[in-house]
């Protein structure tokens, strides 16, 4: 998973991700990484409009967004 999102990051890809939280509830959000430092990937959150970190270890999937859904969701 971190050498995808490393990917992704340098790429400058806006993506996807299913995520499980403390709480274990599991959202979905839109990304943009910033930083990958250790076991935490640092992203701007579309969803939650701040930025935030995640735990590597609890995205459980990942999906670059199409840049041309990008282009019409704008």
């Amino acid at each position: 998973m971190k050498d995808q999102l490393t990917k992704a990051m340098r790429q400058h890809q806006i993506l996807d991700i299913m995520y499980m939280a403390k709480d274990r509830k599991i959202t979905k959000r839109r990304i943009k990484l910033i930083k990958i430092s250790g076991d935490y990937a640092q992203a701007y959150c579309f969803t939650r409009l701040a930025k935030r970190n995640f735990i590597i270890d609890n995205i459980l999937a990942v999906h670059p967004v199409n840049k041309k859904i990008r282009w019409l969701e704008a």
